[in-house]
């Protein structure tokens, strides 16, 4: 299974830091978030990803070509390497969806794919997720009930995705007038999922469907989670539970400490 690395943010939360340096390269315990992603994936025997770049991407390609276990062609890839094959979104930032749908041609053909956000560090265990994924989803999303304001709404019987919450604003999203959100399992969504690729074609047909913006050279620009609600009234989309799941976005500077104590206790 290959992967991708969403690595393109601007990381305006982790300013000043994030002034001279992608968030990617926002170092923890000494190594970057995208090393620290990056090596998880390995050890879970995901050998290729992608990696989307926008924001100083200049210096994630530098950082990459000086790693002696990153590799740039599948001839090169041996035991303990890894293929970085870098999406290049500097012409436009395209959000999640559409930085999906930017580097089609490098994941087309895959069978299926993980999505991992490159400011996300967890206790996930990546080959157990794999595990829990149904033949029929077009996507598997990983969640956990900690607590948060926004939510994903799931049907308490088959765990199929069919709406959101936003607790502080009061908003909502279901996919049928027939669900009623109060009775639905809200949880919160990790940041890690894993896609079939007909979400390809299917991110084309909601790009056809809405009438976005295209542009054959820089892409698409649209969030994934907006693709999610137009494709789960369609296709089935799942939610699988993680107990238990020690989870912590790096996406903010006070998040920093917390992340460097969990690195430390994991050995990561």
């Amino acid at each position: 299974m290959k992967a991708m690395i969403f690595a393109a943010g601007l990381g305006t939360r982790l300013k000043p830091i994030t002034d001279t340096l992608p968030k990617a390269l926002v170092p923890v315990c000494g190594k970057p978030l995208l090393e620290h992603v990056a090596r998880k994936l390995l050890a879970s025997g995901i050998n290729e990803a992608v990696v989307n770049i926008h924001y100083f991407a200049d210096k994630i390609e530098e950082w990459a070509a000086n790693q002696p276990w990153i590799v740039s062609n599948r001839e090169e890839l041996t035991r303990g390497k890894m293929l970085f094959e870098l999406s290049d979104e500097r012409g436009l930032l395209l959000e999640t969806g559409g930085a999906v749908l930017h580097a089609r041609k490098q994941l087309q053909g895959c069978g299926r794919f993980l999505i991992h956000n490159v400011d996300i560090l967890s206790s996930c265990d990546i080959e157990w997720f794999a595990s829990q994924v149904r033949d029929e989803a077009i996507a598997s999303l990983l969640v956990s009930n900690r607590p948060t304001t926004r939510f994903l709404l799931f049907n308490p019987q088959d765990m199929r995705l069919v709406g959101w919450m936003n607790t502080d604003t009061g908003d909502y999203h279901v996919t049928s007038p027939l669900i009623n959100p109060k009775e639905c399992r809200a949880l919160a969504f990790s940041g890690i999922h894993i896609l079939s690729d007909k979400v390809l074609d299917l991110m084309q047909e909601y790009v056809k469907e809405k009438e976005l913006p295209a542009d054959e050279q820089r892409g698409t620009r649209f969030p994934i989670m907006s693709f999610y609600m137009w494709a789960a009234a369609r296709y089935p989309i799942y939610g699988v539970e993680a107990k238990e799941l020690e989870f912590i976005d790096v996406g903010k500077l006070d998040a920093l400490k917390p992340a460097e104590e969990f690195v430390q206790r994991s050995n990561m």
